[in-house]
């Protein structure tokens, strides 16, 4: 795996990564989105801004003072609708008149399995949703969105958020949330689907990249190696799951407790969630089953 992420880049201040692309970073830090959002400009008239950022003034004039004479915001494509990603969308196209691409609104892509535990009531935790969010075009996996002198592919990788996409700019792909180089993606249900997480993780493993450029942190350089591990990671919690399980039945609350013994108890409602998200994807392979209907309460025994 590449070497621990260091990322300290001035907030608001544009920065060039490759000729005709710059990344600003926004005024959000937070342990769950690190040094900020990562707000991308590709282009060198027409301008798409990736990722515009959350509600924030500040950034909104950090955006719209980074462009040169002669250069106008034409596109908004928004990965997800995270409140960290997506809330400045709207204010951006009122300022400049750009159409707003995304995948769908919040509930766009979410699986059948997530749409049963939603309707249940089960809440999502992590960054929030920003649940006014609508696009003015909704785009498609493998659908190109094209610019004055880009080309973006749509690449669907659902499992941060059901509606999450990644952007391929030739051998460059801004992956959002779904591979960052500081921190493993948040998957949690309702919102987040582990399943389909790893399904878009073989994806992008298939295809050869020399960077990707995440949602927060700083560009990842080894991306086939930060795949490897981030697949890995998620297949040891898996054998974690199920050698607890072999012991004991028990509910994601008492085998979070039981495999995350180094935590502090304010984290253990997070961790909770994380292990509820493998048992869902668990439950789907026949490895392991709920006593009684799935929730997040049901207790879960090994399936032989």
């Amino acid at each position: 795996m590449q070497a621990p992420d260091v990322f300290d880049p001035p907030v608001g201040q544009p920065e060039e990564l490759h000729p005709g692309l710059r990344r600003i970073l926004a005024p959000n830090p937070s342990p769950m989105t690190y040094c900020g959002t990562n707000t991308y400009l590709l282009g060198e008239r027409d301008i798409a801004v990736i990722d515009p950022g959350p509600a924030s003034e500040a950034h909104l004039g950090a955006i719209l003072d980074s462009l040169a004479p002669g250069q106008r915001i034409s596109h908004i494509i928004v990965t997800h609708t995270h409140v960290d990603h997506s809330p400045l969308a709207a204010p951006l196209a009122a300022r400049t008149g750009a159409t707003i691409y995304a995948y769908g609104g919040p509930e766009a892509g979410r699986s059948a399995v997530m749409t049963d535990l939603a309707a249940q009531g089960l809440t999502g935790g992590g960054e929030g949703i920003d649940t006014t969010f609508r696009p003015d075009v909704e785009v498609a996996d493998g659908e190109t969105i094209n610019g004055d002198g880009w080309q973006l592919e749509v690449i669907h990788t659902p499992g941060h958020l059901g509606n999450h996409i990644a952007l391929a700019w030739q051998n460059i792909c801004f992956t959002a949330d779904h591979v960052m180089g500081w921190a493993s993606s948040l998957v949690s249900p309702p919102d987040g689907d582990l399943t389909d997480f790893m399904t878009a993780c073989h994806r992008l493993r298939a295809r050869d990249w020399s960077v990707f450029h995440a949602g927060h942190g700083a560009p990842i350089t080894s991306p086939a190696e930060r795949l490897d591990w981030l697949i890995a990671h998620r297949q040891t919690r898996e054998a974690q799951i199920l050698s607890a399980l072999e012991e004991k039945d028990g509910t994601a609350r008492h085998l979070a407790e039981r495999i995350y013994t180094d935590t502090p108890a304010a984290l253990l409602p997070a961790a909770e969630r994380n292990v509820f998200a493998h048992l869902v994807d668990l439950t789907g392979k026949k490895k392991v089953g709920p006593i009684g209907p799935l929730s997040v309460s049901s207790v879960f025994r090994r399936v032989r």
